[in-house]
């Protein structure tokens, strides 16, 4: 097969057509801050200053998909809440400061965000039009509808309302689920639907939080509406990052409509060979190089591990991008990162090796 540029090959793993290697696809934010000499909290604060770090640090690794705008504590800021931006060498990403439900009674008096103006919006509608200005994959990045919920009260509020009172954590996740609805129709009206690709990150549905039962009475039956109703807008494309350990729920992430084909990211805690057996039918499979190997591991052992991910990775019948399994560190050595694409080039053509 001939050559492609990433353009190419993203457009044809998007309408299920063959590529000529695996893509790699960015997990990679701060680093890229790092990486041009800016500090971490540009990533988050400034849609030029991001959008224009990570675009030149994808040019010098080789990295196909563009550029994006978020963190998996959005959700905050939007319902009222405070954040603070990372700061030193031991924050990644913003943080939260204050959360906008601290008892019951604050959950009555949550207004719907106003998605024009609420926290880090505007801020990801300018790096959405610096991603059509210079024809990436325009998305829109928000934490799943449970994470949404987990950053509107803390966690260990929500799993004990889990126990002890759900018919709060079903309202927290009514807002949540309307929510991601309103974005992604703001999104969609603003660039045309069939040109947006949503991402919603949901590490809270973990099973080392949530029960697969849990999953499928607080999670599933919203995550279900929402993407349907998304699709139903004319979405084509639905990229989901299953983060953490999420074993025991992958037979009902299969049951949630993902577009055609969907996108599947993986934690580094799930084998890519269980992902593809459980969800390669209705999307591309993502992943998923274990972040904290590519910061301290031995050269040697990233590579063969990059290796191995690779070639099960392109079994994958809807096809396979190549990433990290979650966020890679900034403090990760540039050598790392390029052993990713030089994996990808040696192991990652379809030409029958």
């Amino acid at each position: 097969m001939k050559s492609m540029t990433s353009k190419e090959r993203i457009a044809a793993i998007l309408s299920n057509k063959p590529v000529d290697r695996v893509p790699h696809f960015p997990f990679i934010l701060g680093f890229c801050a790092k990486n041009l000499g800016h500090p971490i909290s540009i990533i988050y604060s400034d849609a030029e200053a991001s959008f224009n770090a990570q675009y030149n640090t994808f040019e010098q690794y080789g990295i196909d998909w563009g550029p994006i705008y978020g963190y998996a504590s959005y959700g905050t800021w939007e319902f009222g809440g405070e954040i603070e931006m990372p700061t030193g060498n031991y924050q990644q990403a913003p943080a939260h400061k204050m959360f906008p439900v601290q008892t019951e009674e604050d959950i009555e008096r949550l207004a719907m965000p106003d998605v024009k103006t609420a926290g880090c919006l505007p801020i990801a509608m300018a790096f959405s039009k610096l991603q059509q200005q210079h024809g990436t994959p325009i998305s829109v990045v928000v934490g799943g509808n449970l994470t949404i919920a987990g950053n509107i009260c803390a966690i260990e509020k929500l799993c004990r309302w889990i126990l002890k009172k759900p018919a709060i954590v079903h309202r927290i996740m009514r807002l949540s689920t309307e929510h991601i609805v309103d974005i992604v129709a703001h999104w969609a009206a603003t660039f045309g639907a069939e040109n947006v690709i949503p991402q919603f990150w949901e590490p809270v549905a973990s099973n080392r939080i949530i029960s697969p039962r849990q999953f499928k009475e607080f999670v599933l039956p919203y995550f279900a509406e929402t993407s349907q109703r998304i699709l139903d807008m004319g979405v084509r494309n639905i990229l989901y990052h299953i983060c953490g350990d999420q074993n025991a729920n992958l037979p009902l992430w299969a049951e949630v409509p993902m577009g055609d084909p969907g996108l599947c990211s993986f934690g580094e805690e799930i084998d890519i060979g269980k992902a593809i057996e459980c969800l390669g039918s209705k999307a591309v499979i993502i992943g998923n190089i274990d972040p904290s190997l590519l910061l301290s591991g031995p050269p040697e052992e990233i590579f063969e591990r990059c290796r191995r991910v690779i070639e099960k990775g392109k079994k994958s019948p809807r096809g396979f991008m190549f990433s990290s399994g979650c966020e890679v560190s900034p403090e990760t050595p540039g050598y790392h990162v390029y052993l990713m694409q030089k994996a990808i080039m040696m192991y990652g053509e379809y030409n029958g090796n």
